[in-house]
């Protein structure tokens, strides 16, 4: 029997898959890894049975800082276009937004560390609404956002942010602001790589306190559980 493949797309060292190279391997997927920053080569768009896109600290805007960004909307529009199952995470839902032609933008404030999300009452047109907690804690390291594009049905909000998740295309595709993947290792990881912008803002947690928080780690990667068994059913 051929198994199927996940591509996950990279844009930092420090920010890796998390659980969820853990969670291809529990269900029997290959995992492969494109770093893009790196410039690597992409997989053949035949070859992706699972696209997901990782977080980084740039914006899908700084694309001439960023030269490797044009590319990789190209390659994530057409992925999408394609019908291939696709989640985005934090930068990956912003692209997401992006190449659906919805704006990003920076949020009124940074949101860096535990944060309660609620569900939104349009979840309900949505597969991943049955899965989607009515209010969970999730981990959070953002400081811009997204509208949700033309056609998308958006998922969950926080206080600090309206438009934390969406759905498109009959929940093939699934973006989230928020962090459900993080491990322990990639919460320090990004304590330690992106520690500059924990400046006491409010919205913004200290280290020590994000690091106390991680008793919601497990939670979390029950939660992906259920989603990923929506956006790959």
């Amino acid at each position: 029997m051929t198994r199927k493949k996940l591509y996950c797309l990279t844009h930092v060292p420090f920010e890796g898959p998390g659980y969820l190279a853990d969670w291809a391997k529990k269900n029997n997927y290959d995992f492969n890894q494109t770093a893009v920053y790196k410039k690597d080569v992409y997989p053949h768009i035949a070859d992706v049975d699972l696209l997901v896109i990782m977080g980084g600290p740039m914006s899908v805007n700084e694309k001439n800082k960023y030269p490797w960004l044009a590319p990789e909307k190209e390659y994530v529009y057409n992925c999408v276009k394609s019908d291939i199952p696709v989640l985005g995470i934090c930068l990956g839902a912003q692209m997401l937004a992006d190449v659906l032609d919805a704006p990003v933008y920076p949020n009124p404030g940074k949101e860096i560390g535990w944060f309660e999300i609620t569900q939104r009452d349009e979840a309900a047109d949505s597969l991943f609404g049955k899965v989607l907690p009515e209010q969970f804690t999730a981990f959070h390291w953002h400081g811009e956002t997204f509208d949700i594009p033309v056609g998308a049905i958006p998922l969950a909000k926080s206080a600090a942010c309206y438009n934390q998740a969406f759905s498109y295309n009959n929940d093939r595709v699934l973006a989230l602001q928020f962090h459900c993947e993080s491990t322990e290792e990639s919460v320090r990881d990004l304590v330690k790589n992106c520690r500059d912008e924990l400046d006491g803002s409010e919205g913004v947690m200290n280290g020590k306190d994000i690091i106390g928080g991680m008793q919601e780690i497990p939670y979390m990667h029950r939660l992906v559980d259920r989603l990923m068994g929506i956006l790959t059913r």
